[in-house]
């Protein structure tokens, strides 16, 4: 089937009675979407839109799960599961939009309607998830699973649907499915207040620049995008520097005025601890509800609940893995310290190492050491030849081609679309790709999808980032991290192309296996081979050196110390959080502080999120899952040896097994049975260990 043809017929449900006829007349969410893939019409959506379309999605749902819960009939999968599975679609594209424009371009408008979406949501699914007639339907179908012919991927949407209303509350008695209905409609307000305020923080921050001497250290690239910043702001002739990736690490890493790398990195460590943007009461008092909720449902504490459906599988699980690297990265990294140290005397006699003077002092010694200079590799790396380089590793690995289509429908002129084919032409997807920060979008880097695919719908995949400006009569030009994670975004999105199953509700994987598909891709950004096929001087088309690739691979586990450790401080403030046994709320900053001081986390290298802007785990989803990150390593790792024992990076019969085994799969099977199926055992740390140089 076509994908206009489906969404169509998602988009034309027959109106329900008392509905705002003259609203849905103009409004696009109630009409065809008569455009080229089914992308959605950005042009004609306005804010007014969505909440119409949201309110209308809801009363169409409620009216589909009345239908099944009420019904007579005898239930079955077909007439209760796979019924609750087709319900609601009328939303989908609504929720697409809606959630894709709140994090790429949002606005006070967009905010104000998810601040006001909010409640009205978390009490809607809560009307499903207690609604006891619908329960007796799924546990009778459960409990009658053995009489029912069912395939393995109906059974695993069976079980993924009664364990869903287990795990909501189902089974709690009256008192307590009220009490629960207040902690969700209470974190679904406060988790948007999070978000809003820590964006709001991030991006009010300025530093401008208006003497020269003041630039001393920083490249021409870093000056040109400060420039062009000041420009933007009105405030042309001087330099404008800000919190985002592209601004503040480059200045880190390069300014000679240290008190300016102060205020940068402090801006940066203490946004929303404190003032009219502090965040640290609602990051405790959402902790706290998490506890509740936890003991509620018959967990000892939200991580248990969060990892009984991950591949770590409880609390212990987490730490057996984070323990065996915590005490190498955090060795390698005091070795590093004392050489900083000693280099920062040699300026500053009788100061002491700061973590403003971490990464400019490393870069010291990365190009004394190895002479290597990231404003050397850069120009090898334009935007558009790493995007086609991660375009040609996924053609050369699965034989899928990407077409760049003009006059897509979009949100903004800086996003691209492409059309993505299989090898004999049949159609994969669209993929939306926008690369570069704005006011209005959120800082980091992300997949998503204005529409999810399954067996007969070709999915719409996005990867939204915040890379390095183009500047003058320079492409953007990235640096090492940028094409790393520009390969990381793009196997995501891989992910999401391939998944082949019967059921979109199966699409999902558990978090700490999600990552194994975007970090394996990583991997073969910096390998020679590949780099051979696509970093080429920008300007004279030369393709990068051997003498620069040798230079890159000696200096390749350098600062691995550093970047462990802060990712891991990060990742155990997140289970320090997510481990209290009681719904209590402690002042954030002291909680903090004593975990960091138990881990002994060196005060020189600042965890890579702290309390209050720790937007992945208090709204964005990974709570009690930021280690998903470094488990998801231990699986890429282990997977790319897949590849390099063949001696063959591209080699064909591996490609097709981790797309079979693991990409095509979501989760339709258990993430660990498809990871053995891929790899024929289980995983090893070993090759995480040595790639990062710490064994």
């Amino acid at each position: 089937m076509k994908p206009t043809t489906l969404l169509g017929a998602l988009l034309t449900v027959p109106m329900l009675a008392g509905s705002p006829d003259h609203t849905q007349a103009t409004n696009p969410f109630f009409q065809t979407w008569k455009t080229p893939f089914g992308a959605p019409p950005f042009a004609q959506i306005k804010e007014e839109h969505f909440m119409p379309a949201f309110i209308e999605g809801m009363a169409r749902h409620r009216a589909e799960i009345k239908a099944i819960a009420e019904s007579k009939a005898k239930p079955t999968f077909k007439n209760t599961i796979e019924a609750m599975e087709n319900s609601g679609r009328f939303s989908d594209p609504v929720g697409a939009v809606f959630g894709h424009l709140s994090g790429a371009e949002t606005n006070p408008k967009l905010q104000a309607i998810s601040r006001e979406l909010a409640p009205l949501r978390s009490a809607h699914y809560d009307d499903i998830n207690f609604n006891e007639q619908l329960w007796l339907r799924v546990k009778a179908v459960w409990e009658g699973r053995a009489t029912e012919k069912l395939n393995p991927q109906q059974l695993r949407l069976l079980e993924d649907r009664y364990k869903g209303f287990v795990r909501a509350g189902a089974n709690l008695g009256a008192a307590q499915k009220t009490r629960m209905r207040a902690i969700n409609t209470e974190l679904s307000k406060i988790s948007v207040q999070f978000g809003d305020k820590m964006l709001k923080a991030t991006k009010d921050y300025q530093l401008v620049i208006e003497k020269p001497a003041d630039l001393a250290g920083l490249p021409e690239g870093a000056r040109s995008a400060a420039a062009l910043a000041a420009k933007k702001a009105g405030k042309e002739g001087q330099w404008l520097f800000n919190l985002d990736g592209p601004s503040i690490w480059p200045f880190l890493q390069y300014s000679d005025n240290r008190e300016l790398r102060r205020q940068m990195l402090t801006a940066y460590t203490e946004r929303c601890n404190g003032g009219e943007q502090d965040t640290r009461a609602i990051a405790s008092r959402i902790a706290a509800l998490r506890a509740e909720k936890a003991k509620l449902l018959g967990f000892p504490t939200w991580a248990d609940f969060i990892l009984d459906e991950n591949m770590a599988k409880n609390p212990k699980g987490v730490y057996g893995l984070l323990d065996q690297l915590w005490q190498p990265a955090l060795e390698v990294a005091k070795k590093d310290r004392t050489e900083l140290q000693a280099l920062l005397e040699k300026d500053l006699p009788g100061e002491k190492l700061q973590s403003w003077d971490w990464r400019y002092y490393e870069e010291k010694v990365r190009k004394a050491r190895f002479d290597l200079d990231e404003e050397v590799m850069k120009p090898y790396f334009p935007i558009d030849q790493v995007r086609d380089g991660a375009f040609l590793v996924a053609q050369k690995l699965y034989g899928i081609t990407f077409t760049e289509l003009k006059g897509m429908p979009t949100y903004n002129d800086e996003v691209k679309v492409f059309e993505v084919k299989e090898k004999d032409g049949r159609p994969v997807g669209t993929f939306y790709v926008d690369y570069h920060p704005r006011p209005g979008k959120r800082g980091g880097a992300w997949c998503g999808r204005l529409r999810s695919g399954d067996s007969t719908i070709r999915p719409i995949v996005t990867n939204v980032c915040n890379f390095t400006r183009p500047t003058g009569d320079k492409p953007a030009l990235l640096t090492p991290d940028e094409v790393t994670t520009l390969f990381h975004e793009f196997g995501h999105a891989l992910h999401g192309f391939f998944y082949a199953g019967q059921y979109r509700g199966l699409a999902g994987t558990p978090r700490d296996f999600v990552e194994l598909p975007s970090q394996i891709m990583e991997n073969w950004a910096m390998e020679p081979e590949v780099l051979k096929l696509y970093a080429k001087h920008y300007k004279t088309g030369e393709v990068i050196p051997d003498s620069l690739i040798q230079k890159m691979q000696k200096a390749g586990t350098y600062g691995q110390g550093f970047i462990t450790v802060e990712y891991l401080g990060a990742a155990l403030l997140d289970m320090a959080w997510h481990t209290q046994t009681e719904p209590k709320e402690p002042e954030a900053m002291a909680f903090e502080k004593a975990t960091f001081d138990k881990l002994g986390l060196l005060a020189e290298i600042p965890s890579r999120y702290r309390t209050p802007y720790f937007n992945h785990i208090w709204a964005g989803g990974y709570s009690a899952g930021y280690y998903a990150y470094i488990w998801s390593a231990v699986l890429d790792s282990d997977a790319f040896a897949a590849f390099v024992e063949k001696k063959n990076l591209f080699d064909p019969a591996t490609a097709a097994a981790f797309r079979k085994e693991v990409l095509e799969k979501g989760g339709t099977a258990d993430a660990g049975d498809l990871y053995r199926k891929f790899r024929g055992r289980d995983p090893k740390v070993e090759p995480l260990l040595v790639k990062r140089g710490l064994k």
